[in-house]
């Protein structure tokens, strides 16, 4: 299984993002972009959680020097939310529970709109 996923919208069937890496371990999640200087167009991180939240899908952005684009998704993977979070703010959290998230250029937010189902395909099949 490949440790990256292609995100589609099923409302459309067009490609929300190309290359997400899954990060579903603790490390990954500590980490997420922090001191990443810049991320490509077509790549993000799926940040996925075992149970839906409002808490435990909140971010921060200390150490992220970028603008980012973050969609939340419940867990039939239904967008919930999604915000544009600017460096070094404090939090950024859904305005619904959410089980996983997506983070990638602000570009992404322009693909979806809340109320969207998203499917994550692996592309090595």
């Amino acid at each position: 299984m490949s440790s990256w996923r292609v995100v589609r919208n099923a409302s459309n069937n067009e490609i929300v993002l190309a290359h997400a890496k899954v990060c579903s371990s603790f490390w990954c999640h500590l980490k997420g972009l922090q001191f990443s200087r810049k991320l490509p167009p077509d790549r993000g991180l799926w940040f996925i959680n075992k149970h839906e939240s409002r808490s435990q899908t909140s971010i921060h952005m200390f150490f992220v020097f970028f603008t980012i684009g973050v969609i939340w998704l419940d867990s039939s993977g239904q967008v919930v939310d999604k915000a544009l979070a600017k460096p070094w703010r404090p939090y950024y959290a859904p305005q619904s529970p959410a089980r996983d998230f997506i983070e990638a250029l602000p570009e992404i937010l322009d693909r979806v709109q809340v109320g969207d189902q998203l499917v994550f395909e692996d592309p090595s099949i």
